[in-house]
């Protein structure tokens, strides 16, 4: 009858556990990795950055040098009209025996725009979409709807590939808003395929739920989840953490002296996001972007 009532003790507990964990991030963990290790990423940075290209030109594969980072690649489908709906494509990638999933990102522009209206705020997952993901568990409500839009034809598309292909795994990809679909997906994915490892590659990643959310993602998705950020990227500090938002793990942060692994969720070193853009006016719009190894987002791509 004293006893803290369940949904709140829960999220206390997610909280307190994290910040022991951000404590521990605090205090070295930063690890730079090699050029081998860079270079491993590209064909997913191609990958990403070729989900801003138009659907009939991904399921041809025919787009130009976006397209041409990957030659090898099978499209399956691909959807979306770049407005209300985001692009996507999903097909196989023979080199890594992996079935890709790639979400369209975002400008700026609109990016930033999703914060001034009501669409920012956090919000319960859907229970067909994430089934057993139950509050103190919340997301992003921007982000929960962009994703549900395409969610089932995407989750055909990838059981379609899965049947035709020998993929061991599916890898899901994306760059700014797409980041957070892809991400989302990732988890939906890992739900609706047991037995399927499901991992996640990021670029420019948003925060996209609360402690609850990012302790569920951490401890089922272990060592699944990557998020690439470069240097000073304002997209890789919101929504805000006052407004009860937190990284999941995995981060690599980009900078000119090379790529470094940082540990824990919001790691506050220096050589972090977190700790090296404490605001988005300290922030460089022009990095969000990239490069990424050489490669910038979009379509076409710059390498």
């Amino acid at each position: 009858m004293f006893g803290v009532p369940t949904v709140f003790g829960a999220s206390i507990l997610a909280v307190l556990l994290h910040l022991a964990w951000t404590a521990s991030a605090a205090k070295g963990t930063v690890k730079a990795l090699s050029d081998t290790q860079i270079s491993w990423y590209k064909p997913f940075t191609y990958f990403a950055s070729t989900a801003y290209c138009k659907p009939a030109t991904t399921l041809a594969w025919d787009c130009g040098v976006n397209c041409q980072g990957n030659p090898d690649f099978i499209p399956t489908a691909s959807g979306g009209d770049g407005a209300l709906t985001q692009e996507w494509y999903v097909g196989y990638d023979p080199g890594h025996t992996t079935v890709i999933v790639a979400y369209q990102g975002t400008n700026l522009t609109e990016f930033f725009a999703d914060f001034t209206d009501a669409n920012f705020f956090l919000a319960p997952l859907d229970h067909d979409l994430f089934p057993g993901m139950k509050p103190p568990i919340l997301a992003h409500s921007g982000f929960l709807a962009a994703h549900a839009r395409t969610a089932d034809v995407v989750l055909d598309a990838v059981k379609a590939t899965l049947a035709a292909r020998p993929a061991d795994s599916v890898t899901v990809v994306g760059h700014s808003l797409g980041a957070a679909l892809a991400l989302l997906e990732t988890i939906s994915l890992q739900l609706h395929l047991p037995g399927v490892p499901v991992q996640h590659i990021g670029y420019g990643t948003p925060r996209v739920g609360n402690p609850d959310f990012v302790h569920w993602v951490d401890l089922h998705c272990p060592e699944r989840i990557t998020r690439i950020i470069n240097h000073q990227d304002p997209v890789g500090i919101v929504p805000g953490q006052f407004l009860g938002y937190e990284h999941v793990a995995g981060e690599i942060y980009v900078t000119d002296a090379g790529w470094v692994k940082c540990a824990g969720n919001d790691n506050p070193s220096k050589q972090c996001a977190t700790g090296d853009t404490t605001s988005v006016f300290d922030a460089e719009a022009e990095n969000h972007n990239g490069p990424f190894d050489g490669v910038r987002m979009g379509c076409p791509t710059t390498s």
